[in-house]
């Protein structure tokens, strides 16, 4: 598994993973119920994994739909 995007911005994590499921490629939120640990405030960024094979078309796709710049 490759992180293709880390933030905090759970609407951002949920688009993302949402373009690509419908390009074909089985993305995996991680740290999304972290806020509990944190108090829910939101500091800790939360990451969307993709298998390896897939990692740069995954990042190809967010690039071109300007999500998750480095």
């Amino acid at each position: 598994m490759k992180e293709v995007l880390r933030t905090t911005n759970p609407l951002l994590i949920t688009r993302a993973a949402d373009l690509l499921e419908s390009e074909g490629i089985a993305a995996f939120p991680l740290d999304q119920h972290m806020s509990v640990l944190e108090g829910s405030i939101g500091i800790l960024p939360r990451r969307l994994m993709v298998a390896d094979r897939d990692h740069f078309m995954a990042r190809a796709i967010l690039r071109d739909n300007d999500i998750g710049h480095d």
